[in-house]
């Protein structure tokens, strides 16, 4: 099955105050990445091909210009690091998490070998 981009556009109508003249426009949409083009499923796609699938970005980038998106390696890169600064308390959470409930003794264990 191909996957396919999808191109979602956010209309942000301005509006001017007769009485004040102030103009007044709805936010915009919130974003993983601030004023970022990508949204959740994208950049859980490049992160996914990234870290499970073992595809390097200058590969994923050759793949979405075949399918006729220009991403650059440099482009998936940010997307890459700023994901990573977002996850980062997850990671320290699941850290902590794990290390509460590993039940190891910290010192090494000696290495038994057999004679022969």
């Amino acid at each position: 099955m191909r996957s396919a981009f999808r191109v979602i556009r956010t209309v942000r109508e301005k509006h001017a105050c007769t009485q004040c003249d102030a103009i007044v426009q709805a936010p915009a949409p919130s974003r993983p990445i601030e004023r970022g083009i990508a949204g959740p499923g994208l950049l859980a796609r490049v992160l996914t091909s990234k870290y499970a699938e073992h595809t390097p970005l200058y590969r994923q980038s050759e793949i979405y210009g075949r399918q006729g998106v220009e991403l650059s390696r440099s482009l998936l890169s940010g997307w890459v690091d700023a994901c990573c600064r977002l996850l980062s308390p997850l990671e320290e959470a699941l850290h902590g998490y794990c290390h509460e409930r590993c039940n190891s003794d910290p010192h090494p264990t000696p290495e038994i070998r057999s004679r022969g």
